[in-house]
């Protein structure tokens, strides 16, 4: 009507198709480095591309800021890398890694300046600075500065720099520097620097520095700085700086600076700084500052005993101390105060208020008759 041709129209559809090409071939300022054929941060990023919702090809990671989707490198990240998150699967041909990965991993060596978390396998190793949680799978070894929960599987060794919540196993060895509640195994030992609650096992021994509350297992030996309770097994011996109550089972022997509680068998003794109650069965000697229960060894003694003990070659209870029950051995002696029975070939008793069965049966106590064969009481 004005006398110029109209301008021709687009339609919706092609308006629409060249918006699209205009915002996938235009370059994100903020990936210098990389190539972003995207939507928003939706589609592919080939290079450092910083963000990206999709599939993400890089050599090696500087500039990440976070992945959602898949994630794939041939090297770590740089060292001065400004860190990012994965979330999804992160490749690494043959290493990956971040700040933060989260979902599965997958490479020969994978690795998260924090925490990594999910499922994790890398041929050679993984590990995180900060936490690791989940599963996780390193044909090496496998650790963590901070925290570990979840099941974590080393070839050679395992740790974690804090505590353990969870299952963890080294071929050769684990260690936890802070505590550990839930089950651990060592091809050659374990030790955890706090308290261990759950089950351990060591191939030569197993132990912590802290308090044991579970089952400990060690081919060699097994021991605890603080109190232990439960069952332990240890080839050669069990000891524990503390108390040690439970089902108690050592090669060679058995020992606690202070009470020993429960069922305990020492191969060639066993020994309490403070009580020894419960059932106790020590190969040579049995020894405790106070023997209640039932006592079996080829000797004991102690300074206040109340129990039944059998002792074929040797009974004492020393000086200052006090006998009630009965003892029965080759030789019975009392520097102390007897109280209940002795039996056996020479009973001897400083002060004697109870009786002696016996061939040779000497009280010093006593005014009159203070040798007497078969028995003797007062």
């Amino acid at each position: 009507m004005n006398g110029f041709p109209s301008s021709p129209r687009i339609a919706p559809p092609v308006a629409l198709a060249v918006t699209a090409a205009l915002a996938i071939l235009t370059p994100d300022p903020a990936a210098a480095q990389g190539l972003k054929l995207a939507v928003g941060d939706v589609g592919l990023g080939i290079g450092d591309v910083p963000r990206l919702d999709g599939l993400r090809l890089n050599y090696r990671d500087g500039a990440l800021q976070r992945v959602r989707g898949i994630n794939a490198t041939l090297w770590r990240p740089y060292d001065d890398a400004v860190g990012g998150t994965v979330e999804g699967l992160a490749i690494g041909l043959p290493l990956t890694g971040g700040r933060d990965v989260r979902g599965l991993s997958v490479g020969l060596g994978i690795s998260a300046d924090r925490t990594l978390s999910g499922v994790g396998v890398g041929a050679l190793g993984l590990g995180a600075g900060d936490r690791l949680s989940g599963v996780m799978v390193g044909g090496l070894g496998m650790g963590t500065g901070g925290d570990l929960e979840g099941l974590m599987v080393g070839g050679l060794g395992a740790g974690a720099g804090g505590d353990v919540r969870g299952a963890l196993i080294g071929g050769l060895g684990g260690g936890v520097s802070g505590s550990l509640s839930g089950i651990a195994a060592g091809g050659l030992g374990f030790g955890t620097g706090g308290d261990l609650t759950g089950l351990a096992i060591g191939g030569l021994g197993a132990g912590a520095q802290g308090d044991v509350k579970g089952v400990l297992i060690g081919g060699l030996g097994v021991g605890a700085g603080g109190d232990f309770t439960g069952i332990g097994i240890g080839g050669l011996g069990l000891g524990a700086g503390g108390s040690v109550k439970g089902l108690l089972i050592g090669g060679l022997g058995v020992g606690a600076a202070e009470d020993v509680t429960g069922v305990v068998i020492g191969g060639l003794g066993i020994g309490a700084g403070g009580e020894l109650k419960g059932l106790s069965v020590g190969g040579v000697g049995i020894g405790a500052a106070r023997l209640t229960g039932v006592a079996l060894g080829l000797a004991a003694g102690g300074q206040d005993i109340h129990a039944l003990v059998i002792a074929p070659a040797y009974f004492k209870a020393i000086e200052e101390g006090t006998m009630r029950g009965v003892s029965i051995s080759a030789y019975n002696r009392t520097a102390g105060r007897q109280g209940g029975w002795t039996i056996g070939l020479l009973n001897l008793a400083d002060e004697l208020h109870g009786v002696q069965v016996g061939l040779i049966n000497i009280a010093k106590n006593k005014s009159r008759f203070r040798v007497l064969p078969l028995v003797n009481w007062n």
